[in-house]
This record gives structure tokens, sequence and C-alpha cells, in this order.
């Protein structure tokens, strides 16, 4: 090791920018941090559902030259290609980066091509430029519908896809969005998932909430309808059922962004770690947190407790102690609805079964709440400034007065409107 550790974290989303501060915020100047982004800026995603609805993609950017300059870590923007594990190496296009620790959060990537038809047919969301075109569909679904051409808008979850609640979000905007245009009763919204359940991963109540809206709203859900294949017009599901759109809008499949064959690696490209420390197994000092890793469920909360957790045991490893953090899978989420959110703190455990290997702690009372209501919404609000300004000052996540406040404010609120 150097005399002083040199510590490289890949990935600027939640899961390297909350590693990266916490490691600064821990360890103070005992170590030398790099930051390696192929992106020059921080994306604060949850909140790009709103960009189609006429919000600039520009405000949910933190561009991460400050932040990393005022905390003494060295940015370098570029996309890691290899990891050695044995020389301790990063292999980017043109040079190599040393570390004695590495932290591994190079997030997930699109598979469209795994369903027959997906890429060319469906409106997919996962980039502000694809936010941006899903703008420009709603304006003509608007037109027309304003000239009196009934449409059909189709809603499609397929399978190897358990981030999907932004999709529900923009699915409860756009309800909501339609009527206040007064055009809901001309277009037809349907909407069909591989899940078991309504946002299954979340547990039975928030299916049981998320049914009821769409009760409510006037929007037919399918659970258990796994797409095969998309035609002009029409997805042919794996149950023989097919259905017909006018326009498509789906998340599409993901797997690991980078597959780093040097460490092992899941049938999805994601990297296989152990539970509380997020340490890669079978390698002492590489670490993996967020989408990267091999935990089933993708969401930014999940992703910044297993940043805290590899952090703390690297941090804890420099300064000779016990680590202070494990990851302990508990989820919450605030859903828009542009009427009212939903809020959901979810607690999750490890099953053993390999199969369905996470699922809802049901018998966790304490942690476990569910709650709709209008000012559930200011809470949305607060938690898409409070987080970009965090990173934007290069702190982490889970640190600092601000924090307090706003998890004091957050769980009086679960306390007041939650059941």
């Amino acid at each position: 090791m150097a005399a002083k550790p040199r510590i490289a974290v890949l990935g600027g989303g939640f899961a390297g920018l909350e590693s990266a501060f916490s490691l600064r915020h821990k360890l103070r100047e005992k170590a030398d941090i790099t930051l390696i982004s192929d992106s020059g800026y921080f994306l604060f995603k949850p909140n790009t559902i709103y960009i189609p609805f006429g919000d600039d993609p520009e405000k949910y950017k933190v561009y991460l030259d400050a932040p990393t300059r005022k905390k003494e870590i060295d940015l370098i923007q570029g996309r890691a290609e290899q990891i050695d594990p044995d020389r301790h190496t990063v292999k980017l296009r043109d040079f190599e980066v040393a570390f004695d620790y590495l932290i591994v959060a190079s997030g997930a990537a699109l598979c469209p091509q795994e369903i027959m038809g997906l890429e060319k047919h469906a409106l997919m969301l996962w980039t502000p430029e694809d936010m941006l075109r899903l703008r420009q569909a709603y304006r003509k679904m608007l037109e027309k519908a304003r000239a009196g051409d009934r449409q059909k808008l189709l809603f499609l979850v397929p399978p190897f896809n358990t981030c999907s609640s932004p999709l529900y979000e923009i699915a409860l905007m756009t309800d909501t969005w339609l009527r206040n245009q007064g055009v809901r009763g001309m277009i037809e919204i349907t909407w069909t998932t591989f899940e078991e359940s309504f946002l299954h991963a979340f547990g039975p109540r928030l299916g049981l909430v998320i049914a009821a809206e769409f009760e409510d709203r006037a929007i037919a859900g399918y659970k258990e309808f796994a797409a095969s294949a998309v035609e002009p017009g029409t997805v042919i599901y794996q149950n023989g059922e097919t259905r017909q759109f006018d326009l498509l809008v789906s998340f599409p499949p993901y797997m690991g962004a980078n597959r780093f064959p040097s460490l092992p690696l899941d049938a999805r490209g994601f990297i296989r770690v152990e539970r509380n420390s997020r340490r890669v197994q079978g390698r002492d000092r590489i670490f993996a947190a967020g989408d990267a890793a091999d935990f089933p469920l993708k969401q930014a909360y999940l992703a910044l407790l297993q940043a805290g957790a590899a952090a703390d045991h690297i941090a804890a490893e420099i300064e000779n102690r016990k680590p202070e953090v494990l990851f302990e899978p508990l989820t919450m989420c605030l859903m828009e609805e542009f009427d009212k959110a939903t809020f959901a703190q979810v607690p999750l455990r490890y099953t053993g079964d390999p199969k369905k290997p996470v699922t809802v702690d049901l018998e966790d009372s304490e942690h476990y709440k569910i709650g709709v209501s209008p000012l559930w919404r200011a809470g949305k609000k607060a938690l898409g400034l409070y987080l970009p300004w965090r990173f934007a000052s290069g702190e982490p996540f889970h640190t600092g007065f601000a924090r307090d406040v706003m998890d004091a404010g957050l769980k009086t609120m679960a306390r007041v409107m939650t059941h």
C-alpha cells in the first residue's frame, strides 16, 4: 500500500458520489481519493419524471468539477474498461489508475434487445433525452385528443426490470395531467407488468395502494403479463394475450453497465458481494455498491445505503477500527402523482432462495410504512432539493445537521400520515 492509501471510485451516480464524499468526510486527509466517471455531472434521476411535463433537464444536473475540487478528490472523466485485481489497477482507454482500495459503482445499462421489437416500437425511458422524447410524444397525443382522435396509451414493465417505480409515477402523473388538460376521456391508459403484484418489490401493501389508484383513475392494470415481443401497435405476452397501443412507454430490461470479467458476476453482469460490507466476494480491497452490485432491487435510496457501508468498511481498515455501518436493506420512495404523492418505507430481508433472494419483511411493523397524501408532495420536493445540494457541496447524503432535520421531518410525517 502507498504511504497514503489510494482509493478509486468508479461511477458518478448515487452510489459513486456517496462513496467518494463519505470517504472524504470520514478520512479527511488520510487518503487520496479519485473519482472516475464517464459523465461530467451527476443526474438526480428520480426527478427526471417531471421533464415530460415541462421541466428543464438542466435543473437536475450537478456538475462534478466544483465539489470534487473543493474536497480535493481527483476527478477523471472517462470509462473504466478493465479492472486488474492483482495489480490493483483500473484501465481506461489511454492510461491506468492505481488503487489500494476500489469501489465499483458503475451502475446498470439497458438491454431492450432481450424483447424482440421493444427498441423499435417503444419509447423507452432512461435518460433526460428519453424524457424529452416523451414530452414530444405527449404533445402530439394531446393535439390528436383535442382533434377528437381517441388513442391507446400503454405502459409496459418487462421482465428483468425491478426499478420500475418511476414508470408507475409517470403513469399516475399522466392521468392527472390529462385530466387537467381536459382530454382524459379521449385517452385509454393500460398498464401491463410481468410482476405478480404492482410494484411487487415494495410489498403487498403498496401494491394494494397502486391497484386502488388505478381503479380510481380508470387505468386498466394487468399483472403477470410478461412481454415476449412487440410488433407495430401490439405487445405480445407470454400468456398468449395481446394489447394494442398508439403509444408504448416502457422501462426496458437491464444488466450491469460494465462487465468486468476479473470480478465475480451473476448471470446479469452484476458484481457478487458480501451482504453487510458490500465487499466483492474473494477480493479484500474491492467493493461494489448501487446498481452495479448484485442486490436485486435497484433503487437510489438502497444505493446510498450500500455506498455508506462500503465507505465505512474501507475507512475502518485504514483507521484500524471496527466498521460502524452495515448494509441493512431498507428502501424508501416517494411517488409523485401531481394531485398527491405516495410514501413507502419498506424493510427487506434475505430469503436464502436464489430465485427470489430478497423479500419484504412483513413482520417489521416499526419500519414498514405506507401513506398517501397531497402533503407527501412537499416531502418529495424537499428531498429533491436536499440531496443535489449535498452533492453540490461535496458532502454525503447521510451526514450533517441538515440531514438530521430532514430525517426528523420525514419521521414525523411518517408517524402522522402512514399506516
